[in-house]
């Protein structure tokens, strides 16, 4: 089985680190083709893309200066797609337990019959280095769902949410109805009838796909033991802090700053769950918006929030 890997990373010293571990814990390292957007201001040396071998990898780089958000890179990382039998979109600083990719295989194909298709996704548990080396920090070893963060709310200028990552004392799946844009697993149709959208940046970009892919009948599914960790940019992480693509000293050689991108952002979002025609982009017709608000209680139309919307749905 074939496994297109989509990466963008932006200026990420551990980018190397995580297509190295990608490949060394895989059961099947061949049937791997990367597809890296790097956004640096140096191309990665022939020996380090030579790490991930025998998988395939497909690499582009962007001078920073030109960066557009992470969604943009991450539209460019998918155009990457060959015709792969499963996809997975990832961040650009990820460590990986062995036999990753079978498991996510396996997870997939048990939830897929019956269903016109299906997301593993989450916000995935920590990693850091010690010393120079990887160790994991789980926060539980079965499931993350995610919810609205306690307290936050909609404003009034745009229907941004706040979410994080709730553990879950379950061996079962459970049914998501939001996902994470760093670790996104699916059969590899999913790149094809769902382009990401380029005009969005950054807030917001998750609540879009997760509507996309509910309103044209897929499901969202929390999978237990997600097989993958994040190095989260908190200071806590053993490694030097990335630079942002808003981070001041960036912003100041671009002619557009990245806020007008953002506003832009929110405003396509809005645009989205108001049903506006947006092509490839837009809502489906299986589902409503309206049936999402019914099921989690996530209201567009009237930016409300029910009590389900703060709490995990039962397991499957």
């Amino acid at each position: 089985m074939s496994l297109f890997v989509s990466i963008a990373a932006y200026c990420d010293p551990v980018l190397g680190f995580t297509l190295a571990r990608a490949r060394a814990a895989a059961s099947d390292p061949a049937g791997l083709h990367f597809g890296v957007v790097d956004q640096s201001p140096e191309a990665l040396a022939p020996s380090v893309l030579a790490l991930a071998e025998p998988a395939r990898v497909t690499y582009q780089r962007v001078d920073p200066l030109y960066a557009r958000g992470p969604c943009w890179a991450r539209a460019l990382a998918m155009g990457l797609y060959d015709g792969e039998d499963w996809f997975l979109q990832l961040d650009s600083h990820m460590e990986f337990e062995p036999g990753w990719d079978e498991r996510f295989i396996a997870q997939a194909r048990a939830l897929l019959p019956g269903r016109t298709g299906v997301v593993l996704s989450a916000y995935p548990n920590a990693f850091a280095f010690e010393q120079g080396r990887a160790v994991l920090r789980p926060v539980t070893g079965k499931v993350l769902a995610h919810v609205v963060k306690p307290g936050a709310g909609f404003e009034p200028e745009h229907p941004v949410l706040s979410f994080e990552a709730h553990p879950v004392d379950s061996d079962r799946p459970l049914p998501g109805f939001h996902l994470g844009a760093g670790c996104l697993f699916a059969p590899g149709r999913f790149a094809l009838e769902f382009p990401y959208d380029p005009a969005l940046y950054f807030h917001g970009e998750e609540q879009a796909v997760a509507l996309r892919l509910y309103t044209h009948g897929w499901d969202i599914v929390h999978m237990p033991g997600l097989p993958v960790y994040h190095l989260y940019n908190d200071g806590k992480s053993g490694a030097p802090p990335r630079p942002l693509h808003w981070d001041q000293a960036h912003e100041a050689a671009r002619a557009r700053p990245w806020w007008q991108l953002e506003r832009r952002s929110r405003q396509r979002l809005a645009d989205l769950v108001a049903g506006a025609p947006l092509g490839a982009y837009g809502l489906g017709r299986v589902r409503s918006v309206a049936d999402y608000a019914a099921w989690c209680g996530i209201d567009y139309a009237t930016r409300s929030l029910g009590p389900q919307a703060y709490k995990p749905l039962p397991p499957l």
